[in-house]
């Protein structure tokens, strides 16, 4: 065998196992984009039992606000089926940009109960409604966590997909980009708000 022939077989081999290397890191991130997704699911599950006894709690109280009550329930459902569809593909950007949508459609209706808690003193001072609120807040702040965990996972994988040289690998076994859960609110809406007195 010539010198040519064994430097050919050198080169092979490296660029097979770089090939090799690269696919498993993919691979990796891959999946660390689904453990990522699995610790918010385990938050958003508890904040999707939290909200019924929220609202149950409220029923007592504002049976005529019933139309907020109902619309709560409903953008709990949506976001709930929106999250079990990701759980099962978290890399899917279409599915992952629903759960967004889903999410932020949840928050707004949940702000809507409690601006109309707000109307209604003796629900204010309910013992089971002030824990329940509390609870809620401490889990969206969890939440939070855990979809910037999410991200930063994504954001990882996501680059490592799209440099070359890996983005030849990724390519060609179909790595697509994975979806980040970002907020869906207008630049409107991102505007800082101000008070006025």
């Amino acid at each position: 065998m010539s010198t040519t022939q064994v430097l050919g077989w050198v080169v092979v081999a490296v660029l097979v196992f770089w090939a090799v290397g690269a696919y498993n890191r993919l691979v990796r991130l891959r999946n660390a984009i689904g453990n990522a997704f699995a610790q918010i699911d385990v938050q958003l599950k508890r904040r999707y039992d939290l909200i019924p006894n929220l609202v149950e709690t409220a029923k007592q109280y504002i049976a005529h606000e019933r139309e907020t009550l109902e619309a709560v329930i409903a953008a709990r459902n949506q976001a709930r089926s929106a999250a079990e569809h990701v759980r099962a593909k978290p890399t899917h950007a279409a599915a992952v940009g629903a759960l967004a949508v889903a999410e932020q459609t949840l928050e707004g209706t949940l702000a809507r109960l409690m601006a109309v808690v707000e109307n209604y003193p003796e629900l204010k001072a309910d013992q089971t409604l002030r824990e329940l609120s509390e609870e809620l807040t401490s889990t969206e702040n969890r939440v939070a966590f855990a979809r910037q965990a999410f991200n930063d996972v994504a954001l990882d994988y996501n680059n490592a997909a799209q440099q070359f040289p890996t983005n030849l690998i990724a390519g060609l076994f179909g790595f697509r980009p994975a979806g980040m859960l970002q907020s869906t609110a207008s630049d409107e809406e991102r505007k800082t708000l101000r008070v006025q007195f």
